[in-house]
């Protein structure tokens, strides 16, 4: 009996304290080779390294990250990052926050990683779950890579995005995952997963896939390194909390600092005994003109199409905008209720387009108001950091229907998913917009 005590505590203590806590689930052809589930009592440097950033030291965010158990602490079996707002000797109100990173603690290169967390609710709060290179193997960022597996914006509860970011120029892909009926991101607990195979990402939200990326680039000077550069060495994990920056903007009277906290459950990484590593880059699919020469699909609106899903029109809405949206009569009518605050916060766009270097491209489309108000027209690269291929436009409509027509000349890397964009928030006006017979064509 004695033998069998002494067998069986040193199997306890062979297994992760984790592990005793509760059942981790396992997935087909993985095993879980790292996990933290914040059990314990104190938060130590012995999985994490607490990272001190100085306030506006990257995307003109606000925060200082600071080695402070009052911004980085355990309570409840969870891992809490809290955003502190005070004001300083000088009456300069500022900000502190925490970030955490297992650089060179827990590098890793392919496998699975789940995180479970709850994300704060607030204008200007930037929780974050992501990945960097653990060197700058083909040169700084974003030449090197980054992948964000969960970002979340506090004015907008029910949406989270994941991105990939590489090359020179700079290339990225976006996911977008929103929630509907009542719950959200920042009332309930959500696991943010993402499958990272030689030649593929994969992203899930509590266990649906909703972004697979596949085609990238990397480039050291003039020369494009092989593919699946830069996504072929170590990578590390990243937690974090900002506050403001380019992408949320800043905090606003509206902003809860007391509850200002991003609360992480769990981590797990998880890997494969194997990997195929030879895996070639996916050849790019353009699309072809119809025989009458438009690359716009359902541009004159015969079709009254689904604008809520990610094929053809779509429209999207963010930051306080709100319109009703129907295609009737061939037009397509956008009546806002909220213009938002934001130029995008009221869109309505088309992806998939072909953009040629050296092509000449005309944009043409039909518009009117129900009283003078302005749009803005753009052809944009979601997939090449949002660069335009058509620059903004301001639009002045009338009451009268109205053709506009733009030409342009594409200069940048061939791109399978130029996208047209109507955005329609943000001018000052919630006045109804008519639009038809939206056409773009090669014309050199």
């Amino acid at each position: 009996m004695k033998k069998m005590l002494i067998l069986l505590a040193a199997l306890l203590l062979a297994l992760p304290l984790a592990a005793l806590a509760e059942d981790i689930p396992q997935y087909e052809g993985y095993t879980l080779i790292w996990n933290d589930e914040f059990d314990g009592d104190t938060f130590t440097n012995e999985d994490w390294n607490w990272e001190v950033r100085r306030e506006g030291w990257t995307n003109n965010e606000l925060q200082a990250y600071r080695a402070s158990r009052e911004n980085i602490f355990l309570r409840d079996g969870k891992l809490v990052l809290k955003a502190i707002k005070s004001v300083n000797e000088y009456g300069k109100t500022v900000y502190t926050s925490g970030k955490v990173q297992t650089l060179d603690k827990h590098n890793f290169l392919y496998g699975r990683v789940d995180v479970c967390a709850k994300a704060p609710a607030g204008q200007g709060l930037w929780p974050a779950i992501w990945m960097m290179p653990a060197r700058d193997n083909y040169g700084s960022w974003p030449r090197s890579g980054e992948v964000d597996i969960m970002e979340f914006l506090g004015h907008d509860v029910q949406t989270v995005y994941s991105n990939v970011h590489y090359g020179d120029p700079h290339g990225e892909q976006q996911g977008v995952y929103t929630l509907t009926g009542d719950e959200t991101f920042a009332n309930s607990f959500h696991v943010f997963s993402m499958e990272w195979e030689p030649g593929e990402f994969r992203f899930y939200v509590d266990g649906e896939l909703y972004h697979t990326v596949n085609d990238w680039y990397s480039c050291v000077g003039s020369t494009e390194r092989p593919y699946p550069a830069p996504f072929d060495k170590e990578f590390y994990i990243q937690l974090n909390l900002a506050v403001g920056g380019n992408w949320p903007g800043n905090p606003d009277e509206t902003t809860d600092f007391e509850h200002a906290e991003f609360e992480i459950d769990y981590v797990r990484l998880y890997q494969k005994a194997e990997y195929d590593t030879n895996v070639t880059r996916p050849e790019k699919q353009y699309r072809t003109a119809g025989e009458d020469g438009n690359f716009v699909i359902n541009g004159d609106f015969a079709v009254a199409e689904a604008i809520n899903d990610s094929t053809g029109w779509v429209y999207y809405q963010c930051s306080g905008g709100n319109a009703a949206v129907t295609i009737r009569d061939g037009m397509i009518v956008i009546d806002t209720k909220t213009e938002g605050t934001l130029d995008y916060s009221v869109q309505l766009y088309q992806a998939d387009l072909p953009m040629i270097k050296g092509n000449t491209y005309r944009l043409t489309f039909d518009a009117w108001a129900a009283e003078p108000r302005q749009i803005i027209a753009a052809v944009s690269a979601p997939n090449m950091g949002w660069i335009r291929y058509f620059p903004d436009t301001i639009v002045d409509l009338t009451t009268e229907r109205t053709t506009y027509t733009y030409e342009f000349t594409m200069t940048g890397m061939d791109d399978n998913n130029g996208r047209i964009e109507f955005n329609m928030g943000h001018r000052g006006s919630t006045a109804e917009i008519c639009i038809t017979n939206v056409r773009l064509e090669a014309v050199e």
